[in-house]
């Protein structure tokens, strides 16, 4: 039985993503994630002009004309949405924690892929699989998937991307669309980024909170590693700390975007205190116009 404050949560986000897909993203979805590959549709009577690979010499030798095949974009994909829930994705000083805007981004993607027939499956990780619930289509599979984003209890709080990664090698047997949502506040994934970067069309959704770029001035702060539990107290009226903090972030931001640029990950930046909308509509243009 779903909690009735968790059921109104996630018809809540059922009527808000729907009305997205509605309204915005279904169209921009297809376009944006054509098929991953060719299909045979039939044959017929060759043209000049036509490829020659696309000869289908067992029919023509059965025949006194010359048959080619013709093909079609399989329009039928996988989507998997792996997705980060360690403690940090607890954190939101805007009011939006990173784990709800996750769970909203990943219902409009999940809605938008039935919607064109897609199948959708899901990852949770933090240091080790949380759950994984295997690709299908349907809504009432789609708000199973939003159920668990908005309800599973984690057994850890710590990250490790390189294990999710390697999870989806190991699940996806055929190229598949995979939505990779995180924070990144990790290291040494960049090498398993770059083996399903080669195999799957894999698009980084790189949500940050701005208290974690910059401190605000309110005088002796503490502030608690969601991962490890560590404490430490700063004083954040010091111009030094509050530029040595930002520094130190400015550094993992760009070694973030770095790492995805070399590994050929398409990323998409969300910000808790901004609409996660704008950011994924540009994405989509962005892809239409490749």
């Amino acid at each position: 039985m779903i909690p009735r404050e968790l059921f109104k949560k996630i018809r809540k986000l059922e009527i808000r993503t729907k009305g997205l897909v509605s309204d915005i993203f279904g169209g921009e979805y297809h376009s944006a994630f054509k098929g991953q590959g060719m299909e045979f549709a039939e044959v017929r009577p060759y043209q000049i002009g036509d490829p020659i690979k696309n000869i289908d010499w067992n029919v023509s030798a059965r025949s006194e004309n010359t048959y080619v095949k013709i093909f079609e974009e399989e329009r039928e994909q996988t989507v998997l949405l792996a997705v980060d829930i360690s403690g940090s994705e607890d954190f939101g000083s805007s009011g939006n924690f990173k784990r709800e805007i996750a769970a909203e981004i990943c219902g409009v993607v999940a809605f938008s892929a039935i919607q064109n027939n897609d199948n959708v499956g899901l990852i949770l990780f933090s240091d080790h699989i949380e759950l994984y619930v295997p690709p299908k289509k349907g809504r009432k599979h789609v708000l199973r998937l939003i159920r668990d984003l908005y309800a599973h209890e984690r057994s850890s709080t710590k990250t490790d991307i390189a294990s999710a990664l390697v999870h989806v090698l190991r699940v996806l047997n055929r190229r598949s669309i995979v939505l990779l949502v995180s924070d990144f506040i990790d290291d040494n994934f960049e090498s398993e980024l770059k083996s399903v970067s080669r195999r799957h069309d894999i698009i980084a959704v790189h949500i940050e909170d701005p208290r974690e770029l910059n401190l605000p001035k309110v005088g002796l702060l503490e502030l608690t590693d969601a991962e490890t539990g560590e404490t430490t107290i700063v004083d954040t009226t010091s111009d030094s700390v509050r530029d040595s903090y930002s520094a130190e972030a400015r550094n993992k931001h760009e070694k973030v975007i770095d790492t995805l640029i070399r590994s050929r990950v398409d990323r998409i930046p969300i910000r808790t205190d901004q609409d996660y909308v704008q950011p994924l509509i540009q994405f989509f243009r962005r892809r239409n116009k490749r």
